[in-house]
């Protein structure tokens, strides 16, 4: 078993060693599995590109850099780490914000669901939010829902009843099934990425862990994006899929 951590970075050396650090941090023990950090250094301009050279030669998991010299939006940086970094047909992908940290035993976690639920080719954790200093902001934790089928889920989504950030793993063969991330969405990219792993039919596997701490602080990407963006966003996706979604009796948001 294999995982590739997938991480676009812009100009947040402020962030990012953190996040790298957590990932190295992983802990594998007692199960067997390989990991390694793959980042797309995307435009950067704040010191990053030094950091990552010198972080790559330290000992410890891979950490491989892609250089991306014109900026690219969050889906084509992760989509070129995925395709052009020589990860494993088999290999399963989790996707890391710069800016979050990875808990120690989140790879181990997702592996022990893997192995008891052969054949689901993703899983979704909660996970918790903290300030820009790292301190937990009580009440606002994320807890992933279940569903009992396709439909039910789709329905929550676009009723903007449940959403899915970056606390997932999802396998290779399944990113490539059904064409990666739309390089054309303006926002909410992973969400329309795991609209059509449930599209494909297939439901995720529920994990009772915690798979990484999202920080909030004044230059998130996600500023900006209230109840209205979201209503847009999911306008959007639905209308990509509104065909199928209409056969399925999932109204548009």
């Amino acid at each position: 078993m294999h995982f590739s951590v997938i991480t676009p970075t812009h100009n947040r050396l402020a962030y990012l060693p953190e996040a790298v650090e957590s990932v190295r941090a992983s802990v594998s023990a007692p199960l067997d599995f390989s990991f390694e950090h793959l980042i797309c250094e995307n435009a950067c301009s704040d010191g990053t590109a030094a950091y990552l050279r010198e972080a790559a030669q330290q000992s410890g998991p891979p950490l491989r850099v892609r250089a991306q010299p014109k900026l690219l939006r969050a889906g084509p940086a992760r989509n070129q780490l995925i395709r052009h970094a020589d990860v494993p047909a088999d290999a399963w992908l989790v996707p890391l914000d710069d800016d979050d940290l990875l808990l120690q035993r989140t790879l181990f976690q997702y592996g022990q669901q893997i192995s008891q639920h052969p054949g689901r080719p993703w899983l979704v954790a909660d996970f918790l939010r903290v300030d820009q200093n790292r301190r937990y902001l009580p009440a606002d934790d994320y807890y992933a829902w279940q569903f009992d089928s396709p439909q039910d889920m789709l329905r929550a989504i676009f009723r903007a009843e449940h959403f899915i950030q970056g606390n997932v793993c999802y396998s290779r063969e399944l990113f490539d099934s059904v064409g990666g991330y739309d390089e054309q969405i303006e926002m909410a990219e992973d969400l329309d990425l795991y609209v059509r792993f449930v599209l494909a039919g297939h439901l995720p596997v529920i994990c009772p862990h915690i798979s990484h701490l999202h920080r909030f602080h004044d230059s998130n990407v996600s500023i900006g994006v209230d109840a209205d963006k979201h209503a847009q966003d999911l306008r959007v996706i639905y209308d990509k899929y509104a065909g199928q979604l209409g056969e399925m009796g999932i109204e548009r948001p």
